[in-house]
């Protein structure tokens, strides 16, 4: 049996030549960036457990923060290229990316969306991010971005990031909380009703959505409360097989994707033994649990299971 995990994360070697080049100090912020499988890709596929299979996003080193709209779009179409190679010669285990965007120039995201997601062999979606300079991503200045994804058909791989505006942010809570703002915005924006085909990925199970969705349902509308069920949501909580049922029940367990967030959360290699034992022990039928560790991911992306 084949595991494909959505939600892996790399940080492509030579794009992080270049923003160095750029900026030499540019990971002195980021510690946990410094880890040897994102950027060693020898070492990252022999961390991997046999008959698994990983698509690819960049870690969070998102040129938008640091250059100029220009610069930040040529990082990003560098390091798209970058990815899309680095696809090309390792389907065995590596059987998609997932490009970036810069979210200081819509324009050339748009361009980005059109030249090297839609009809690529490699990258079959984007990252985008609760935050981008400072607004949410369901700012009306991002809503553009949406519309050219839905109307492609590539899916959005939703991921956290600490809101600057707050001085307490922290890794067990506040990406969580983000992650529900955002969904929240989303919804608020009526998304999954102007663009019909618009596929979202969440990280960390959907947040707090599966918990607190009877509180949606009350205060919320009925049309709020059945898009919140629209998202896709992965399994990367690090274990917890109750709250990915809970996950499940609300979305629907044709919404929830094997994700890890791997190699992050458990040292030295990542959650993967954990997160998958959960799903083997959550309320599944054989054929339900197939569905999260690989068929739910091929019928979103389009293909057909084995």
């Amino acid at each position: 049996m084949t595991v494909i995990d959505v939600f892996a994360h790399i940080l492509p070697p030579k794009f992080l030549t270049q923003m160095q080049a750029l900026n030499p100090q540019i990971l002195d912020p980021f510690p946990y960036m410094k880890n040897a499988l994102l950027t060693d890709l020898d070492q990252h596929k022999v961390s991997l457990p046999a008959d698994h299979q990983q698509v690819l996003s960049a870690v969070n080193l998102n040129p938008e923060d640091f250059f100029e709209p220009d610069q930040a779009a040529e990082l990003c179409r560098s390091a798209n290229a970058e990815l899309a190679d680095i696809v090309r010669a390792n389907r065995d285990v590596f059987p998609a990316g997932v490009a970036m965007l810069p979210m200081n120039n819509v324009p050339a995201a748009l361009q980005i969306i059109n030249e090297q997601v839609a009809g690529s062999d490699a990258l079959v979606g984007v990252q985008l991010f609760t935050r981008a300079k400072g607004e949410s991503i369901a700012a009306p200045v991002y809503r553009p971005i949406f519309a050219k994804l839905a109307e492609v058909g590539a899916p959005i791989w939703l991921h956290p990031v600490f809101d600057d505006r707050k001085p307490d942010n922290n890794l067990s809570f506040s990406w969580e909380y983000e992650l529900t703002q955002a969904m929240d915005s989303i919804v608020a924006a009526g998304y999954f009703r102007q663009f019909p085909e618009l596929k979202v990925i969440v990280h960390h199970a959907g947040a707090m959505i599966p918990f607190f969705s009877q509180r949606i349902k009350y205060i919320q509308s009925a049309e709020n409360y059945a898009d919140f069920q629209k998202f896709y949501v992965d399994t990367a909580i690090l274990g917890n097989p109750q709250a990915l049922d809970l996950a499940a029940s609300f979305f629907g367990r044709d919404h929830v994707l094997f994700g890890t967030d791997s190699p992050f959360g458990i040292p030295p290699v990542g959650p993967t033994a954990v997160i998958e034992d959960a799903v083997k022990h959550m309320a599944l039928t054989p054929v339900e649990q197939q569905q999260i560790f690989s068929g739910n991911w091929l019928r979103l992306s389009g293909q057909k299971e084995a």
